[in-house]
């Protein structure tokens, strides 16, 4: 029997937590290997990475920091349960991210590899979030705004700015791991492009 996508149901409240630790786990994960690697990635998690590599903050502390602007924006335009499933995503992206180097030990790793895989697991990460009406801040907010009001593909409008964001990146890093970490950009970025686009998923919250 064939479903009637014509009226898709709501995400219950145990699916929307299911997806937001699996989303945020994939997202720290990435993350995890990124900073292993002394790579970087577009919107607040690159800055952060940035952050954290310019000054020795811990990436945790840098993202939740500049994630806060975002909130209002997330409040006044995606409704404040959009907004406060994303506060719990970014606590959960800024804790995990800090842990993770303690639960999973890595003695070394191919930056190429990180890159592409950890690019793989942020994208897939983030996919989750946004198809529960949740993100991992900053960026991904103004994204899936100007996506939902004005068409603008949430993945397009992040590889613009991304682009950005890692320009930036040659400042403070090698050249070997800027470009790879482009690699890892356009990775992520072609994820959520090519798989989040208005009509194709009929689930909501």
């Amino acid at each position: 029997m064939t479903p009637d996508l014509s009226s898709p149901s709501r995400h219950k409240f145990h699916e929307d937590v299911f997806a937001i630790l699996i989303g945020t786990t994939l997202v720290a994960l990435g993350i995890a290997l990124y900073g292993h690697a002394q790579l970087t990635t577009g919107s607040t998690a690159g800055l952060a990475l940035l952050v954290q590599y310019a000054t020795g903050i811990p990436f945790g502390w840098a993202f939740f920091a500049i994630n806060l602007p975002f909130y209002i924006l997330a409040v006044l335009r995606m409704g404040w349960p959009f907004a406060l499933k994303t506060m719990v995503s970014v606590a959960l992206v800024s804790w995990m991210a800090t842990q993770i180097p303690a639960w999973v030990q890595i003695s070394h790793i191919e930056p190429l590899f990180a890159a592409l895989v950890g690019g793989g697991l942020m994208g897939l990460g983030i996919l989750s979030l946004f198809r529960h009406k949740a993100s991992v801040g900053g960026i991904n907010i103004l994204a899936l705004y100007l996506q939902e009001n004005f068409g603008i593909r949430a993945g397009y409008f992040q590889l613009g700015v991304d682009a950005v964001i890692l320009v930036a990146a040659f400042f403070i890093l090698p050249l070997d791991r800027v470009v790879y970490s482009i690699l890892g950009a356009l990775v992520l970025n072609l994820i959520i492009a090519l798989n989040h686009r208005p009509g194709r998923y009929v689930g909501f919250s």
